[in-house]
């Protein structure tokens, strides 16, 4: 057991692989230490207030969770017997609906299903001895309850965001291959980009970049405007999502910089527009429909980040690389900007004309990718 509502509590705030150093960062900006960082998750204290600050908080962990418990777990029953030593009933009314997924990583434990099923029962017993029940009746609020199995030890963790962070709300329509909006966050991240100087991204798609680049600079949490499970959590303060969403409102600002959003296609450039509309950021970026051999910035100096094509299909390969190679001759007179390019290509640099003098390798979804920074 990791603590209780009336305590703090070890919080869990996972992320996508190579995102943890930016995730740390962000948790730290919140007001809160980083206990552990480990391979896609970072770890902090903190109270129901931390959970809800988090959840709205945060612009690049895909979740926030409460660890409940850890021990080793090396065979089925250790794993029975560890979760059901966790105090369920801190967390879990007992009409509560619980689910139970999770993960395992170099453990003598592989099968997930049998593991799942294990954790489910070991809840069920703990609960129904607590509230003297031979059946949970499961007609409550659904809680999702997770285990990563790591090395042969067991952490158990209690969900509170629900929809994974991403999902801001805002992008209810997009492109072809989106660009997860976490992910997006952290480029911008990554690229020192504050919010105060002029930001572009010439490949825009759906906008998701550009929308997050004014957020950025209009101090608009990403969270601020959707719901999460902790909602749903009876242990939380009635009022504890209405204070962070408050204090969240209470800092907004009014953009002071020039966000350009620009794409070849004028139905995405359109897309982008409502979208920036649904986000609530629609008079911080400045959309238009352009190839990228018409971009010109104004401004001497800014940051552009940009998720061109790929190329991941064969027939596409030869146009990609003709554009990187145009890309690296429009961008090339922009000496003072700071330049980031995602993608998977592995011969980027060839093409382009240039070798980044940062790259970090990143996931996109399940493609592995490199952000190129210049």
């Amino acid at each position: 057991m990791q603590g209780t509502a009336s305590q703090a509590m070890t919080l869990v705030a996972p992320c996508l692989f190579g995102l943890e150093s930016v995730v740390r960062e962000q948790v730290e900006a919140l007001g809160y230490r980083a206990a552990e960082v480990t391979d896609g998750r970072v770890s902090f204290s903190g109270g129901p207030d931390a959970v809800a600050r988090a959840n709205v908080g945060l612009r690049s962990a895909e979740r926030v969770l409460i660890e409940v418990g850890r021990f080793g777990a090396e065979t089925f029953d250790c794993l029975f017997e560890g979760a059901k030593a966790v105090d369920w009933a801190a967390f879990v009314r007992k009409d509560d609906a619980v689910t139970v997924t999770g993960a395992s990583v170099r453990s003598a434990l592989t099968s997930i299903p049998a593991c799942q099923r294990i954790v489910k029962k070991a809840i069920a017993d703990k609960l129904m001895q607590h509230y003297g029940l031979a059946r949970l009746p499961e007609t409550g609020a659904r809680l999702n309850v997770q285990f990563l199995l790591l090395k042969d030890t067991a952490s158990v963790l209690l969900d509170t965001s629900g929809d994974p962070l991403y999902k801001r709300g805002y992008r209810t329509e997009h492109g072809d291959a989106p660009l997860r909006e976490t992910l997006a966050s952290a480029l911008l991240h990554l690229s020192r980009y504050k919010g105060r100087a002029p930001f572009a991204d010439p490949f825009c798609g759906s906008g998701t970049l550009s929308i997050e680049a004014a957020l950025i600079a209009t101090s608009r949490a990403p969270g601020m405007s959707r719901s999460f499970a902790l909602e749903q959590l009876a242990f939380m303060p009635s009022d504890i999502l209405k204070n962070a969403r408050a204090e969240a409102a209470a800092a907004v600002t009014e953009a002071q910089c020039d966000i350009h959003a620009a794409d070849i296609d004028p139905a995405m450039t359109a897309l982008t527009v409502r979208n920036a509309e649904r986000a609530g950021v629609a008079s911080a970026v400045r959309v238009t429909a352009a190839p990228v051999s018409e971009f010109a910035p104004a401004a001497e100096k800014g940051v552009l980040v940009c998720n061109p094509p790929y190329g991941e299909r064969t027939s596409e390969r030869r146009l990609c690389e003709e554009l990187y190679a145009q890309m690296g001759r429009v961008f090339a007179s922009m000496t003072d900007w700071r330049t980031g390019i995602l993608t998977s290509h592995p011969d980027f640099e060839k093409h382009y004309g240039r070798r980044a003098s940062k790259k970090r390798k990143l996931y996109n979804g399940n493609l592995r990718c490199d952000y190129y920074q210049f």
